[in-house]
Formats: structure tokens, C-alpha cells, sequence
């Protein structure tokens, strides 16, 4: 079994009930268990410009399923959710990213863990810190010193 975080992000079609959503279904992944997750989080967007606030949120899960299985199973719940790519960054229906895999570094054409820009993101940095305050990560890098360097913003929990 292995320990696994996974970053929701929403900003079309109710982003606040697609991360919900999300949420509850994470816990129908097969081999899966939802351990926690964060508070919702609103987020200004990173990416083209005029796109609507995001809404995120972090989970933790414990699974058996390999890395790319569990992406696989990630990338369903997003199409179900209508999830579509048309632009880098761009506005979407349900974005939902492995964050970190275990304590592995998975360097694959279809899989980067830790994922490459979490730790310059503080809405995925501080919902992760909400749950998981003494993290290490694969590296050895402490959360809590890479949250000095990452500023929360504007971000801001939601009720």
C-alpha cells in the first residue's frame, strides 16, 4: 500500500461541487481509501488570462494500485466530469493531479512525481500543510521550509 496525495482544482460548471464530487469519488477507486483531505481552498488562476477563481483542495489516500494505475483512474473521474484539454493551464471542469506517489520519484513520459510545480503553488502547498503539517518529501525537503518560500496570497479557505 502506498500513501498518496492528490490535488483537486476546478474553475467551470460549479467548480465548489465538482471538487466535492471529486472528493467522494476518490473514495470509489477501486484498492483505494480515502484517508483526509483539506479544507476547499479559492485560488486566483495561473495560466491564460480572464479565467474564472479556482477552487482546490488536497487529498490523502492509501492505495495498492501502481502509480500509473492510479492515474489512470484519476484521469476517468475527470472525464467524467466532462474534463476537457484544450489549452495549457487553461479553464476546466476538474483538474486532479498526483502530487506524490509513496516517497517514489517517478520520472515517465506520462508521469512526473513529486509533481513538477507543486511545491511553487500555494494552493496546493497550503491544503497540503492543512493535512499533512510534517511532511517530508522525497527529496528530504520539509513542507513546512518550502511554504517560507511559497506565500499564500490571495489564497484563502472556503467554508
Amino acid at each position: 500500500m502506498a500513501i498518496c496525495y492528490i490535488g483537486l482544482g476546478s474553475n467551470l460548471e460549479d467548480p465548489r461541487q465538482q471538487v466535492s464530487d471529486a472528493l467522494k469519488e476518490l473514495q470509489e477507486i477501486s484498492n483505494t481509501e480515502l484517508l483526509s483531505h483539506s479544507l476547499l481552498y479559492r485560488s486566483d488562476p495561473v495560466g491564460p488570462p480572464g479565467q474564472p477563481d479556482y477552487i482546490n483542495a488536497v487529498a490523502k489516500i492509501n492505495t495498492s494500485l501502481e502509480p500509473e494505475e492510479l492515474l489512470d483512474a484519476l484521469q476517468a473521474i475527470e472525464q467524467a466530469h466532462q474534463r476537457v484539454r484544450i489549452e495549457h493551464w487553461g479553464p476546466r471542469t476538474l483538474d486532479l493531479d498526483l502530487l506524490l506517489y509513496a516517497n517514489d520519484e517517478i520520472d515517465t513520459e506520462r508521469l512526473k512525481v513529486p509533481h513538477p510545480f507543486m511545491t511553487e503553488r500555494s494552493f496546493v502547498l497550503y491544503p497540503l500543510a492543512e493535512i499533512e503539517p510534517n511532511l517530508v518529501l522525497p527529496k528530504g525537503d520539509h513542507l513546512s521550509d518550502i511554504l517560507v518560500q511559497c506565500p499564500m496570497g490571495t489564497l484563502e479557505p472556503i467554508a
